[in-house]
């Protein structure tokens, strides 16, 4: 439940929530105050924190209460005026000589009105787009490739491939080895194009940034700050120290990615994504305006903000974790380690700056899954690894988030456009369609001959691929 609790709102303001498959509850934001009233209706009826009564009649009979199945599936969110259910609110906070609003959050346009959702089977039941790209992803490598690839290639035409193995992806030569085990792993049949990119690190030579910029295959530099995420220690120990590649990227225009992190000791994990803004991402943005910038992973609304303000040539990748999670989706009623991804999940305001970036189809912000498989052993673990292996999900999980919020027209600029015009490739001509068909992520994949549990693991989703 606490997985998809943050995405189910609905236009009028409510927030569709709850903990087991027993709960739901009703959160609705006060304007004034900024805080939330909880409305928690349990089979018993049982008003929180006020201790009134409501049946659960009361609430079901004009308003459809979202049913939860599988810790919160996404495909039984209901939309309603919630009538019966605010006037008991409206009474409830008289008696405790308080006042809740209930008008709608201005801020954010949540989901479809309920005329339009009444519409049932006149809504679509396919949807075809162009072909999408995925512009931040881990393939790893060896006998990982088997299922990364396919799960990949299967519905994206071009990924954009982190250079974080062990070693590192460092030169135009590696690349190319690298990228010829991938080819060899789509399957049969499939065109596929992985992008490569290759490692920044203190000692990577000018003249490998003019290597890259003859080469075919190389599309970007990723900037790893040293210890900041998983195989990341042979990366840059100061970003404001290696400003001569920058302005190398600049000269021979070769995107620059940023895993944007301080990896400080002394600052606190939720602010390290600020705090790199503030030391070392506006100085380079400032210093070189015509290098192209792509913040990876956006996690933050100062991150949001950044690229919002920066130049056409400023962009960032979103994630379906940043997306449709929170930080409660990681450590309320326990530790989720399958949440658990770095840059580490935020507040839920930042979560929203996100999804209005995306729901107003901004041309800079467009999809990066950062798809990243563990084993489930080195997730479930005393110190578990970072990463979300989201590939097979993720379409689905971008068109079920913005199908419940109205926004379906926007999947394919998010997913098929910006990414390609960002980086100065043709937009694919050739097509992909979702059905409206219900299916479960698998409850774990065998990859390499390891467990492993994939994100949103046996939760059903409205939609798959044709």
């Amino acid at each position: 439940m606490a997985e998809t609790s943050s995405l189910l709102r609905n236009h009028t303001g409510y927030r569709i929530a709850g903990s087991n498959p027993a709960l739901s509850a009703i959160y609705i934001k006060t304007p004034r105050t900024a805080g939330r009233f909880c409305l928690c209706c349990k089979i018993s009826g049982t008003l929180y924190p006020t201790g009134m009564t409501v049946s659960q009649e009361q609430i079901s009979d004009e308003s459809r209460v979202t049913s939860y199945e599988n810790r919160g599936s996404l495909l039984d969110t209901r939309y309603s005026r919630l009538a019966p259910a605010r006037n008991t609110l409206r009474s409830s906070a008289h008696t405790h000589g308080q006042t809740f609003s209930t008008r709608p959050t201005p801020q954010l346009r949540y989901t479809m009105p309920p005329e339009k959702f009444r519409q049932g089977d006149a809504m679509t039941d396919t949807l075809t787009i162009a072909r999408p790209d995925d512009w931040h992803l881990h393939f790893r490598d060896g006998d990982l490739l088997a299922e990364t690839v396919p799960a990949t290639a299967n519905v994206f035409g071009r990924a954009i491939v982190m250079p974080n193995l062990t070693p590192p992806v460092n030169t135009v030569a590696q690349a190319d080895e690298y990228r010829q085990r991938i080819l060899a792993q789509v399957p049969a049949g499939v065109t596929f194009e992985p992008l490569m990119v290759l490692y920044l690190t203190d000692t990577t030579p000018v003249e490998e940034v003019e290597r890259a910029a003859k080469s075919d295959f190389v599309h970007a530099f990723k900037l790893y700050p040293a210890g900041a995420t998983t195989n990341s220690d042979s990366g840059v120990t100061d970003p404001g120290k290696i400003t001569h590649l920058y302005a190398a990227m600049e000269k021979h225009d070769v995107p620059l990615l940023v895993h944007g992190e301080v990896t400080d000791a002394d600052i606190d994990i939720f602010d390290r994504e600020k705090v790199f803004i503030d030391r070392y991402l506006n100085d380079i943005r400032r210093q070189f305006p015509g290098l192209r910038i792509v913040f990876e992973h956006v996690t933050t609304s100062e991150g949001v903000h950044f690229v919002r303000e920066a130049s056409e040539l400023t962009a960032a990748t979103v994630t379906p974790q940043h997306l449709l999670m929170n930080r409660n989706d990681l450590l309320v009623g326990g530790v989720r380690p399958h949440n658990y991804c770095l840059p580490i999940l935020k507040r839920r305001q930042h979560q929203e700056s996100i999804q209005q970036a995306v729901l107003e189809g901004h041309g800079r912000f467009f999809l990066g899954t950062d798809s990243a498989p563990h084993a489930r052993n080195k997730k479930e673990a005393a110190c578990g690894c970072a990463g979300c292996y989201s590939a097979r999900a993720a379409l689905p999980l971008y068109a079920s988030f913005l199908e419940q919020h109205n926004a379906l027209d926007k999947l394919e600029g998010f997913a098929s456009h910006f990414g390609a015009d960002f980086y100065r490739l043709p937009r694919h001509t050739d097509t992909v369609t979702l059905v409206r068909k219900p299916w479960s992520v698998p409850e774990v994949i065998d990859a390499a001959g390891e467990a492993m549990v994939p994100f949103y693991a046996g939760q059903q989703l409205p939609w798959s691929l044709g």
